[in-house]
């Protein structure tokens, strides 16, 4: 079951009136949030991707399940537009050569919607937002990968696991956003 944070049933409306509901919900939502939108229209799709590429808002994907589709989408927030800082990076092209060092651990901090939709095979999910619980289970022995969609949410996890004694973090950048090898896919959905 892919989480999301609130969930709209826009099932029997048709355009404009799920992007309508969507907008309004948004605004209500925090930053970082993802949002499940519950439609019958099929042109629902085409609709939320352009409108949350204008609105600068993050479409994950959708699942259809019977007659309804489950869209999801991520409200962006001030880490999407933050300054990377972390000095430590790995470009996309160099990450898999990297992970073949014995200790190597990637770390997903995407949220769950959007790590289910597409994520680096063996990638540990672990959204930013539960870093600080989570980093108490994570060895310091290990060698650790970063990654987020764009790079921005990466850093700051980076930021935190060294301020924690975490010695070997990379950040892996440009992130998700321009990934060109191999996904895996946990919605039962189509991979990009």
């Amino acid at each position: 079951m892919i989480q999301s944070d609130k969930v709209l049933d826009a099932k029997g409306l048709a355009c404009p009136m799920p992007i309508v509901k969507t907008r309004k919900m948004m605004k209500d939502m925090e930053d970082g949030q993802v949002l499940e939108v519950q439609s019958t229209d099929s042109g629902t799709t085409a609709d939320l991707q352009a409108w949350t590429e204008s609105a600068g808002h993050q479409y994950v994907g959708n699942v259809k399940e019977a007659d309804v589709w489950r869209h999801f989408v991520r409200r962006a927030g001030q880490e999407d537009q933050s300054q990377k800082e972390y000095p430590v990076t790995v470009h996309n092209d160099q990450l898999l050569e990297q992970l073949q060092h014995p200790n190597a651990v990637l770390v997903d901090v995407r949220e769950e919607a959007e790590y289910a939709f597409a994520h680096i095979p063996g990638a540990l999910s672990i959204p930013l937002g539960q870093l600080d619980e989570r980093m108490a289970h994570l060895s310091k022995d290990n060698k650790y990968f970063v990654v987020c969609r764009t790079g921005n949410r990466s850093d700051m996890a980076c930021r935190k696991l060294v301020a924690n004694g975490f010695e070997c973090v990379t950040n892996v950048i440009p992130g998700m956003s321009e990934w060109n090898s191999e996904t895996e896919n946990t919605t039962g959905g189509m991979n990009k």
